[in-house]
């Protein structure tokens, strides 16, 4: 099984994670949010799989080209937002120019879909699509380990009024989806502290098991 290390990066206090096999030589990344000195410095001599993004909002994907660059890794992105690394307008960096400047990169090489399997670092992560927050969102499963992105935070949700946002899809995608999985589960959030599904489940006041 993999270790994993996270990082807050920028002035929304954005998640990344860097994933490193059990033999040291192999990482991952997910969501480089902006970039990081200390996260490369993590990466160097190490062989970067893939970059995988929850989502494409800019907070998530500053740091995605440097990375790609200088490590000659694939970037995965849901494709129903493979258009939005190249574009401010949709990925909202245009709306916060107060703390970023517009951010454009190349499009994703990877795309997946709810369901798919990723074999990485000797693992496989599972991939369930849980739109709400952004239309591609997704939260990526690797055993008892949730990367939930902004779908599921701890005693709240992922934010639905920027634009193509919707808050029925993320209840639906929480309640149907997340709160599926055995409580067990830890979830590692784009945002904050991390927490478990049971805790989330009996305690969210965002989202509840319908009686």
């Amino acid at each position: 099984m993999f270790t994993f290390q996270k990082f807050t990066l920028g002035p929304l206090q954005t998640n990344a994670y860097v994933l490193i096999d059990e033999t040291r030589t192999r990482a991952a990344v997910i969501d480089p949010g902006m970039p990081d000195a200390a996260l490369l410095r993590r990466l160097e001599g190490l062989t970067v799989e893939a970059v995988l993004l929850t989502h494409a909002h800019f907070d998530h994907i500053g740091g995605v080209e440097e990375v790609r660059k200088r490590f000659g890794c694939p970037v995965y992105l849901h494709e129903a937002e493979r258009k939005w690394l190249a574009d401010p307008g949709l990925n909202g960096s245009l709306r916060w120019t107060d703390v970023t400047a517009p951010v454009s990169t190349t499009p994703p090489d990877r795309s997946w879909k709810d369901g798919d399997k990723l074999e990485l670092l000797g693992e496989t992560f599972e991939i369930y699509h849980t739109p709400g927050h952004s239309p591609g969102s997704v939260s990526l499963r690797c055993g008892d380990l949730l990367f939930a992105g902004d779908a599921l935070f701890r005693r709240s949700i992922g934010r639905t009024d920027l634009p193509y946002g919707d808050s029925e899809a993320l209840i639906r995608s929480v309640r149907d989806k997340l709160y599926a999985l055995p409580d067990s589960v830890i979830v590692l959030p784009g945002h904050g502290p991390e927490t478990t599904i049971g805790e989330e489940r009996t305690g969210n006041p965002y989202v509840r098991l319908e009686k």
